[in-house]
């Protein structure tokens, strides 16, 4: 179990650096962040939200479970598709559940990178599973759901969080 870091903390705002090493040390990060996204009752969770600063995330949407490192993301179907998004880093500071909002994202992608023992892999994702590499990947560049959402949408979701 890892402490996830919250929306102000640096690290959520710093571009990942890639892995270099794939070796028991990185399986037993992966494990970890499986262990603290289901604590927290996530889909997903990326490298930086638990303060490392490395790029790569694991999810587990509709019986899809898996971990990615190094992902590279390109956009196969740019129609936007508008639906509640949160984030286990930008919590409510009453409740310390995710605050939601509508949130852009586009409907399909394909995802390249790599599992947990270096493989390649490959994965084309529409819906949610889309939804969720777009926002993993997003964190893994230093971005946040928030600025994909209108400024007075951040605004209101910054003032209810820690």
């Amino acid at each position: 179990m890892r402490e996830i870091r919250y929306v102000g903390d640096p690290v959520l705002r710093t571009p990942a650096e890639p892995v270099t090493a794939f070796d028991k040390d990185l399986r037993r990060l992966i494990d970890e962040m499986f262990a603290t996204m289901y604590l927290a009752d996530g889909v997903g969770l990326a490298g930086p939200q638990i303060g490392v600063p490395k790029r790569l995330f694991v999810y587990d949407i509709s019986n899809r479970k898996g971990a990615v490192v190094n992902p590279e993301l390109t956009v196969d179907d740019p129609a936007e598709i508008v639906e509640e998004e949160g984030c286990l880093s930008v919590p409510n500071k009453e409740t310390s559940k995710p605050l939601y909002s509508p949130t852009p994202r586009a409907s399909g992608v394909t995802l390249k990178g790599f599992d947990r023992l270096g493989r390649p892999l490959e994965i084309k994702a529409r819906g949610m599973l889309a939804r969720c590499f777009q926002h993993e990947f997003d964190h893994l560049n230093g971005g946040l759901y928030l600025d994909r959402l209108p400024k007075d949408a951040a605004r209101r979701i910054m003032l209810q969080a820690p």
